[in-house]
């Protein structure tokens, strides 16, 4: 199983952390991968300049927005399947 934790802090949350939310889920139920993958709030990754923060299991902490959250699954989610 992958987690993919969303930082839905302050900071992430002005970015849009909730669309990058809304946009992992809808990649996940289109890919029919909700067995593999699974998406969690977390309250703050400790990256606030690189809101939206997003970690994929215990790996560094990545920068998301909700334009780049398809090129960002296929960088670093997918190659864990």
């Amino acid at each position: 199983m992958v987690t993919i934790n969303v930082c839905i802090g302050s900071a992430c949350h002005l970015k849009g952390a909730y669309e990058v939310i809304n946009n992992l889920q809808h990649i996940i139920e289109e890919r029919e991968l909700s067995e593999k993958v699974i998406v969690k709030a977390a309250f703050c990754l400790g990256e606030c300049t690189k809101a939206v923060s997003v970690r994929v299991d215990e790996d560094k902490v990545v920068s998301v927005g909700e334009e780049t959250v398809k090129e960002f699954f296929e960088q670093h989610v997918v190659g864990r399947l």
